[in-house]
C-alpha cells in the first residue's frame, strides 16, 4: 500500500509527521512523494492562526481531488485542525475519512486500515505524549538536518495562543531518550541538529528529577561530539526561547561550546509594557533589553532573531512607535512580524479595542521597511569574509540556497 503525507506549519509537525511516516514505513507501508500514487493521503494540519487554518482547509479540499480522480481511496486528517475543531470537521469536511487529533498520532496505522468508521474523529488528551520515545522510527525529511523535540505543549497562558489547548501543558521528554536520539543522528551524518519545543529554555522543569536546558545543552554537544566518525561535528541549534524562562547557564553553554551555534530566537511579541501585559507576558521592555545586552556580552557575535505581532487589540500608534524605537535600538538580525489573528476561543478576543486589518497591514508593512534596512546594514559586515555554509537546495544548475551558522539564507552561484 502507498501512502503519501503532507506536513504544513511549524517544525514540531514536521517531526510528528516523519515519525507517522515511519510507523507505517515500519509496517510496511511504502512513503510516495507523489499524492497521485497514493491509495491513503494524510495531511498534518496548522490551526495556530487564521492563515494557517485557511491554508490547513484548502489544502485538504485539494488533496480530496485524488479521491475522485485518482486511485486514493482514504484521506485522512491529523494534528491541530481537528484537536482545535473537534468533531465538527466531520461535518464541515465529509471529504475526510478520519480525524487524529494531536494526541492521536500513535493511532496512525488504525486510520490508514479499514478500522475506523467514515468520519471517527479520535481527540485523546494532547497530554498522552503518545510517540515520545519513537524517534529512531522517524523517517526524516531531509538528510542533512533533523529537528529533535525535547518537549510538547505549553504552561503558559498568553492571551492570543492556543496553543496550550492544541498541544496540553508543557511536558518535557527524558533527557536520556533525547540523548539516545541525538547519537543516532550524529552517527548518521547529519550536518544539523535542531532542538525544539514550543518554549525551549523552558525544559526540564516538569520532570523529576528537574532539569535545565543549561544541562540539556551540554549533554548534547559532549555525546554528538562523541557519536561522530568523520571528524566534523553538526551544528547544534535550538528553537525557541522565551524571555522568561532563557537564563544565563543558557548563555554560558553556548559560548563554551563552538558546536552550538550562537543563535537565539526568542520571540518577545512586543516591547510597550502595556501590551505586553494585555498579552499575558510577563517581562517589561526593560527587561527585554537586559536580557539582549547580557546574551550579547556573554556570547560574542550572536544572532537575535525575535517575532512581535501588530495590531494586537488595544494597540496604539504610541504602542507602536515604542515598539519601532525597540526594534532599533536592538538591531536584531532577524525579524518576523505577524499580524495579530483572532478568534473566539482566544482570550485577547473579549479585549477592548480590536484594530482594524488595514491599520494593522500598515503597520506591518512600516515596521518591515526598517527591518529590511537593519538586516541590509547587519549583513553587510560579511563582505569579504568566508563563511562556513550548510547547501540547503539546488534549484536549477549551478545556484545553490545556502544558510550560515546565523544562520541567514542567500543564493549564491558557481
Amino acid at each position: 500500500m502507498i501512502v503519501h503525507f503532507v506536513s504544513l506549519g511549524c517544525a514540531r509537525n514536521q517531526v510528528d509527521s516523519e515519525v507517522m511516516m515511519g510507523r507505517l514505513q515500519s509496517a510496511g507501508w511504502i512513503i510516495s512523494e507523489n499524492p497521485a500514487d497514493a491509495e491513503v493521503i494524510v495531511v498534518n494540519t496548522c490551526s495556530f492562526i487564521e492563515p494557517a487554518v485557511d491554508e490547513s482547509i484548502d489544502t485538504i479540499l485539494a488533496l480530496a481531488d485524488y479521491k475522485k480522480n485518482g486511485v486514493c481511496r482514504k484521506l485522512i486528517v491529523v494534528g491541530c485542525l481537528p484537536e482545535r475543531y473537534g468533531a465538527d470537521l466531520s461535518r464541515e469536511l465529509p471529504e475526510v475519512d478520519v480525524f487524529l487529533g494531536t494526541g492521536a498520532f500513535d493511532k496512525i496505522q488504525d486510520a490508514v486500515s479499514d478500522s475506523q468508521p467514515h468520519g471517527a474523529c479520535l481527540l485523546p488528551s494532547p497530554e498522552r505524549d503518545p510517540h515520545r520515545d519513537d524517534g529512531v522510527m522517524r523517517l526524516r525529511s531531509t538528510p542533512h538536518m533533523a529537528y529533535v523535540k525535547i518537549a510538547e505543549g505549553c504552561s503558559r497562558s498568553c492571551t492570543y495562543c492556543v496553543i496550550p489547548k492544541l498541544r496540553g501543558r508543557r511536558h518535557s521528554r527524558s533527557p536520556e531518550s533525547i540523548l539516545t536520539e541525538l547519537r543516532s543522528l550524529a552517527a548518521s551524518g547529519v550536518r544539523e541538529i535542531i532542538l525544539v519545543a514550543q518554549d525551549t529554555t523552558d525544559y526540564g522543569r516538569d520532570l523529576k528529577p528537574a532539569t535545565n536546558l543549561a544541562s540539556l545543552l551540554n549533554n548534547t554537544a559532549r555525546a554528538v561530539r562523541a557519536s561522530i566518525t568523520d571528524g566534523t561535528t553538526p551544528w547544534i541549534r535550538f528553537l525557541y526561547g522565551h524571555p522568561e524562562s532563557i537564563t544565563e547557564s543558557v548563555l554560558t553553554a553556548v559560548a563554551a561550546h563552538s558546536a552550538i551555534c550562537p543563535y537565539f530566537d526568542i520571540p518577545v511579541q512586543h516591547a510597550s509594557d502595556r501590551i505586553l501585559k494585555r498579552m499575558g507576558r510577563h517581562y517589561n521592555q526593560q527587561d527585554l533589553l537586559r536580557l539582549f545586552d547580557t546574551i550579547r556580552a556573554t556570547v560574542p557575535g550572536a544572532a537575535l532573531r525575535t517575532t512581535v505581532i501588530v495590531g494586537f487589540p488595544g494597540e496604539t500608534d504610541e504602542d507602536v512607535r515604542t515598539l519601532i524605537q525597540f526594534v532599533q535600538r536592538v538591531r536584531f538580525d532577524h525579524l518576523g512580524i505577524f499580524r495579530y489573528s483572532d478568534a473566539e476561543d482566544l482570550p485577547s478576543h473579549r479585549l477592548a479595542g480590536h484594530v482594524p486589518a488595514e491599520v494593522a497591514d500598515e503597520r506591518f508593512h512600516r515596521l518591515m521597511g526598517i527591518q529590511k534596512d537593519i538586516s541590509r546594514k547587519n549583513n553587510e559586515k560579511y563582505i569579504g569574509e568566508t563563511l562556513q555554509v550548510l547547501v540547503e537546495e539546488k534549484p536549477e544548475s549551478n545556484l545553490f540556497i545556502q544558510r550560515t551558522v546565523k544562520p541567514g539564507l542567500f543564493r549564491a552561484g558557481i
